[in-house]
C-alpha cells in the first residue's frame, strides 16, 4: 500500500487505490500442472482494515517530511534514485521511529532489515540498516538503549561498511593479530 505513492499524484487516487485493495475479489491463477494459486484475497477484520487504512494515511501526509531527512543522511543517495523496495522500507520505519511510540525504535529497525531481507536485493538489508542507524536515538522523547549509530562501522549491529549500497563509507581496516615471535616472517 506505501509503495504506491510515487505512482499516484494525489492523495485521493491513493486512498482510492486503497479501498480497491480491500474490496478487490478474490483473484488466483492456475499454473501448467492444474494447481490453483490465489493471487490477492484479502481476509481482515474491520477493525484491522481502518487500523490499515489511518496508518498508511498517516504516513502518507509525512512523506516529504520523511524524505527529506532520508535525503540528509543518506550520503550520495537521493530519494528519487532509490529502489522503490528500499524507499518504502524506510519510510514505513522512519515513520515508526520518529511518529509512533508504540514501536520500540530497535523494534522498527530490526523489522526494516527483515523487510529488506526478504523483498530486496542483496545490500538491501545493509542499505537499510545503515540509514536508519544514523536516526537511532535521535527520535525525540525515544528510549532504547545503545543506538546502533554508536557501534562500529562494518559490525554486526552495523554493518554500514562501504558496499554498493553505502560507497560513502568507509570500511575499517582488518586488525593486524598481535605477533607473539613464533610466526614466520
Amino acid at each position: 500500500m506505501l509503495f504506491s505513492a510515487d505512482f499516484y499524484p494525489s492523495a485521493e487516487e491513493v486512498k482510492e487505490q486503497l479501498k480497491q485493495y480491500f474490496n478487490a475479489p478474490e483473484e488466483d491463477d492456475v499454473d501448467p500442472k492444474g494447481d490453483v494459486t490465489i493471487l490477492h484475497k484479502v481476509e481482515i477484520k474491520e477493525e484491522d482494515s481502518r487500523y490499515l487504512e489511518k496508518r498508511v494515511a498517516g504516513i502518507m501526509d509525512k512523506i516529504p517530511e520523511i524524505d527529506g531527512q532520508i535525503n540528509e543522511v543518506a550520503a550520495g543517495w537521493r530519494t528519487k534514485r532509490m529502489g522503490k523496495v528500499e524507499l518504502t522500507i524506510l519510510r514505513l520505519a522512519l515513520f515508526e521511529m520518529k511518529y509512533d511510540d508504540s514501536i520500540p525504535e530497535k523494534v522498527a529497525i530490526n523489522e526494516a532489515v527483515e523487510l529488506a531481507k526478504k523483498f530486496g536485493g542483496d545490500e538491501s538489508p545493509s542499505f537499510v540498516n545503515g540509514i536508519l542507524a544514523k536516526f537511532a536515538g535521535k527520535a525525540a522523547g525515544r528510549t532504547g538503549g545503545e543506538a546502533e549509530a554508536d557501534k562500529p562501522a562494518g559490525s554486526a549491529a552495523n554493518p554500514e561498511a562501504a558496499s554498493p549500497a553505502n560507497p560513502e563509507a568507509v570500511s575499517p581496516s582488518p586488525e593486524e593479530p598481535e605477533k607473539t615471535g613464533t610466526e614466520k616472517a
